[in-house]
């Protein structure tokens, strides 16, 4: 086994009624002016609320200006009110934007410089202001990872923050904050997580550590996601889906995310295409291309997803491995085609430049893409199945 590193929040707290405990954890990290950072949207159906609740007698404030795949100029904009508000610690409770927004905030406020100084890894040179993490989506696992992912406007793609100053220091994981959750939302962001967990166990970087959390994070989603999507009140299903969120992302945070994530980055960045949603659709046309760099692991998979395997060449269970996965997205109605969402066809080898700067999480791929490689997947992916 080759060496590797192991990050991970510092603290987690999971199950019903996990988010009582909000009030003590402000307290032990000594946290007087909190600022939570979130949605107008969470705002306004309740759910901060619940938030508010456990926060009596703390001088807290609200940041509701984060937006779906946020840009650079959002954490300017919230590290503002922080300096201004003179806050010494950030609960983010929301999404992956919300929580990654805190995440470079936190860091921004303490490190200064600029934002596009810290993309990249490691460049990042001290620790950020206290921050605690209430994730309402079970998908991005960003409140165990060492991840914020912004977009560049300018240059039309997403770019990543990697450093361990980035891990929260609590993660307050608890299913009633997911209820809220749109239909569509529940799906997208369920199979996200399951793309984190299939990218991880395919790394070229997993281990043992992360093998073990991507393959029940599979067998819990698999099992979860459609129950979840069908009765939004299903609280035994939620808590299986965030707690295998959280391991997803626990897996992927040190075992890297590769070719589906790199293809999504430009689509995101160029059409402000949902992130949960362009991983999604990705997921079996890179599954399809991966396939031939390691069958066994593909096995695997499908294993973990519910499929018997005992009777089939190892050949046959990685195919009945990708169809099992195109199966459960088509129970969550997961779109099938780039061309359903307006993308043009004319962009596709632009696109494959794009996607093919991304070495970053290319370079745990399986199977090494060329640009054309790229081209073709993204072809399959405008047709759809």
């Amino acid at each position: 086994m080759t060496v590797s590193e192991f990050f991970i929040a510092k603290k987690l707290i999971t199950g019903k009624d996990g988010l009582k405990q909000l009030k003590s954890e402000v307290e032990r990290l000594k946290i007087k002016r909190p600022l939570i950072v979130t949605d107008e949207i969470l705002t306004k159906i309740g759910t901060v609320n619940l938030v508010e609740k456990e926060l009596s007698e703390v001088n807290y404030q609200c940041y509701t200006g984060v937006k779906p795949e946020p840009e650079i100029a959002l954490v300017e904009e919230c590290a503002l009110v922080v300096k201004r508000g003179m806050h010494d610690g950030l609960i983010a409770v929301g999404g992956g934007s919300a929580i990654d927004i805190a995440k470079a905030v936190a860091v921004f406020i303490t490190n200064g410089g600029r934002i596009e100084d810290y993309f990249g890894t490691n460049l990042v040179a001290k620790a950020g202001l206290p921050l605690i993490a209430i994730p309402t989506t079970a998908g991005t696992g960003s409140e165990v990872t060492n991840i914020a992912i912004l977009s560049d406007k300018q240059e039309q793609v997403k770019k990543g923050i990697v450093s361990p100053y980035l891990l929260p220091d609590v993660a307050l994981v608890s299913p009633e904050m997911t209820v809220s959750m749109p239909k569509s939302v529940t799906a997208a962001s369920g199979i996200d997580a399951l793309v984190h967990a299939i990218e991880a166990y395919l790394s070229v970087r997993a281990s043992p550590v992360t093998d073990a959390l991507a393959l029940y994070s599979m067998k819990m989603i698999a099992i979860n996601l459609p129950k979840a999507f069908a009765n939004p009140n299903n609280l035994e299903a939620r808590e299986a889906m965030i707690t295998a969120s959280l391991m997803a992302g626990t897996s992927f945070g040190n075992a890297g995310v590769g070719a589906v994530h790199a293809l999504a980055y430009p689509l995101g960045g160029r059409y402000n295409l949902s992130h949960g949603v362009t991983n999604a659709l990705l997921l079996p046309y890179v599954m399809e291309s991966n396939q031939i760099s390691c069958f066994e692991r593909f096995v695997d998979i499908g294993q973990a997803l519910g499929i018997t395997t005992s009777d089939l060449t190892t050949e046959e269970a990685a195919e009945a491995a990708i169809m099992k996965m195109k199966r459960l997205c088509a129970y969550v109605e997961i779109p099938t085609s780039l061309k359903d969402f307006g993308v043009p066809e004319e962009d596709i080898p632009q696109l494959a430049i794009d996607a093919s700067k991304i070495t970053r999480l290319l370079d745990n791929n399986p199977r090494k893409l060329s640009v054309k490689d790229i081209e073709v997947i993204y072809r399959r992916a405008y047709k759809g199945c």
